[in-house]
């Protein structure tokens, strides 16, 4: 007799637990904030300053930043045109950690002369850090440019660092950049992670879902894709398809007792309670002090009847947080699973004192206390259940059957006929009980 009607409530913590390391569409995408600024642009051999830009570009190879500024300055003081120089300068400030300066620079450089795809790629690389508005202008024009040297690298750069700018405002746009980028190089899943977790945030599950796709089968062991798409399916109830995504990881990362906690979990939600156990076990010997584990081991020992494994568990958390009102109300349903009713109360007991609006602990006090012939305190509890969530027929039941026990006849008669007008058949053995009873008590007419 469940008077909670409540396993539920089990299953939605543990989906809510089964999140693996959630790499969200924002982190993604900071995740390319931090760059390099590209090297070289080609000096022209008819350059008049050649000699004293290999010079200075020498110095910027030893680190020597400090000569190398001097001699770009000394160039730029005859000739301030120049934009290789403004362009080497850029990097020099760049490189000293003076992103305004390198700014200035690279504006220059750019102004000088336009159609160079490094300047405008530093140019708007320096302005996305600094989240100033114009680095998208730079960044399209570079994505419209021939590079210098490692074409395929520097295009798709330029279309991904365009497409970090945009993902804020202009997701579509981001979009159509990040599946650029990935056409310039069809080797990187980077690019349709990117996608995928935008489109994702979007709420485009099977455009993000086919990305996701695509980057797993470019990298068939890339974490970051296994992840990615596990917690789709999983957002989604998927629950077959994300248990073969862990799977995969768990084999992959045998030592990251994360993945198997997260393992165990989703085993659990899918019923699977022995390998849940295992895959829980198995991340608690590589974190023995994951408390959240612990907390869902004890939880399945119980479902499973190990219920030695599931008391020392539940002991040594209630140690730790012995305020915690669902450890208590979790240790109490053990103990009615092995029909100790006397500790089981005093479990639901505590549960309720801690939290007093905890309705379904005072429905399984109700049950503990019926199972103790503890009348007084099946109709308490039966009665304070009902404050804090709807009335079902068994609690009726429950109620009119203790005040029968204690012969109080009017309220007995009562909660009997309330029983039977909302029981519609479903409960065949209580609703005979409560029939035969009311003929007992009623005078007859």
């Amino acid at each position: 007799m469940a008077i909670g009607e409540a396993l539920t409530h089990k299953k939605a913590s543990l989906l809510a637990a089964c999140v693996l390391f959630a790499i969200s569409p924002t982190q993604l995408i900071q995740a390319q904030s931090t760059h390099k600024t590209v090297r070289h642009v080609r000096v022209e051999e008819t350059d008049p300053d050649a000699q004293a830009l290999v010079l200075a570009e020498s110095a910027i190879e030893k680190q020597d930043y400090t000569g190398a500024e001097a001699q770009l300055k000394k160039i730029l003081d005859t000739h301030p045109e120049h934009y290789a120089a403004w362009y080497d300068l850029g990097f020099v400030y760049h490189a000293l950690g003076n992103s305004d300066e390198s700014i200035a620079a690279y504006r220059k450089s750019v102004a000088a002369k336009p159609e160079v795809f490094e300047s405008n790629l530093n140019l708007g690389l320096a302005l996305a850090d600094k989240e100033q508005p114009d680095a998208e202008q730079y960044l399209r024009t570079a994505t419209k440019l021939k590079p210098t040297s490692n074409p395929e690298q520097g295009r798709k750069r330029a279309w991904m660092t365009l497409a970090r700018v945009l993902a804020r405002d202009k997701p579509d746009e981001a979009i159509s950049a990040w599946q650029q980028a990935g056409a310039v190089d069809p080797k990187d899943p980077e690019p349709h992670l990117m996608a995928g977790s935008l489109l994702e945030k979007q709420q485009r599950a099977n455009d993000a879902e086919k990305e996701y796709r695509q980057a797993l089968a470019i990298a068939p062991t890339s974490d970051d894709a296994l992840i990615a798409l596990t917690n789709m399916y999983m957002g989604q109830r998927r629950f077959s398809d994300a248990e073969s995504l862990l799977h995969r990881l768990a084999a992959q990362r045998p030592n990251d007792a994360g993945i198997h906690m997260q393992f165990g979990r989703m085993l659990a939600v899918s019923g699977k309670t022995d390998d849940a156990i295992g895959e829980l076990e198995t991340g608690l010997k590589l974190d023995p002090n994951d408390n959240k584990a612990q907390r869902d081991l004890a939880d399945l020992y119980s479902d499973a009847g190990k219920y030695r494994e599931a008391e020392e568990l539940y002991g040594g958390l209630l140690k730790k947080a012995p305020a915690d009102a669902g450890l208590h109300f979790n240790f109490g349903r053990m103990l009615m699973r092995q029909k100790k009713f006397a500790e089981a109360e005093q479990q639901f007991g505590t549960a309720a004192q801690l939290k007093p609006d905890y309705g379904e602990a005072y429905g399984e006090l109700a049950i503990a206390a019926n199972e103790m012939k503890d009348y007084p305190t099946v109709i308490k509890a039966t009665e304070l259940r009902a404050r804090y969530l709807p009335e079902i027929p068994m609690s009726v039941f429950l109620r009119a059957t203790a005040y029968d026990h204690l012969r109080a006849v009017k309220q007995a008669t009562k909660y009997y006929h309330q029983f039977l007008d909302v029981a519609g058949g479903k409960y065949p053995e209580q609703e005979w009980q409560a029939k035969h009873r009311l003929i007992a008590l009623e005078p007859k007419r």
